[in-house]
């Protein structure tokens, strides 16, 4: 029988999220509401791309936020509130609700590919793995190996966390997967890749 990777995806509260993004969407006015409205953009066109790649069974997105999750909620998205401050404790308790294989996946990958992530599933065949951002430092995807604790190590240097755990680093042709997003810099590399559209809506708008 064929194993289903569960994902977990913490989102911060909009008013703390993506703080360096802010005027991005608006050419920067740094208006909060569209400040909000892109980083909802980002998770959604990340959470949807995720939900839809071979290999992923349930998705879970762990978030405090009140409109993030009644918007996710109405994309028919399963949400559960923080239950410690933390983005390594939001992956833990996140993975608590899953089944017995489990990854850690950004939500700031908003020109992710379906098929690059089912790719990246498939290469990990059930072991450790992570998948390094595009500067090769900080991590995109975490798998845990199957029934095995998911033990994130996210946080600065996180690329070379994740190995020291053991991990098994994964390096394909999979720019959209390795593209996270902190920067408007960022977006735009993402765009060139081709925007998920929630995203290139916010962000054409800013133009």
């Amino acid at each position: 029988m064929r194993s289903y990777l569960d994902l977990v995806v913490p989102v911060k509260r909009l008013e703390r999220a993506k703080s360096r993004l802010v005027g991005a969407a608006d050419g920067g006015i740094g208006d909060r509401r569209a400040h909000a409205d892109l980083v909802v953009a980002l998770a959604l066109d990340t959470i949807t791309a995720a939900a839809a790649a071979d290999g992923v069974g349930d998705v879970v997105v762990v978030t405090s936020d009140p409109m993030l999750t009644a918007v996710l909620r109405t994309e028919g998205i399963r949400c559960v509130p923080e239950a410690e401050p933390g983005l390594n404790e939001a992956y833990r308790h996140g993975a608590t609700m899953l089944g017995r294989h489990v990854g850690a996946l950004q939500a700031d990958l908003p020109a992710l590919r379906t098929a690059e992530l089912a790719a990246a599933i498939a290469a990990a065949d059930g072991k450790r793995a992570f998948v390094p951002d595009r500067q090769g430092t900080g991590t995109t995807l975490l798998i845990a190996a199957a029934g095995e604790p998911l033990d994130p190590r996210f946080g600065v240097g996180s690329a070379q966390a994740h190995r020291a755990s053991g991990a098994v680093e994964l390096i394909g042709d999979w720019p959209s997967l390795r593209c996270d997003v902190d920067t408007e810099a960022d977006l735009s590399v993402a765009a060139e890749l081709g925007l998920g559209p929630r995203t290139a809506q916010r962000f054409r708008l800013s133009a």
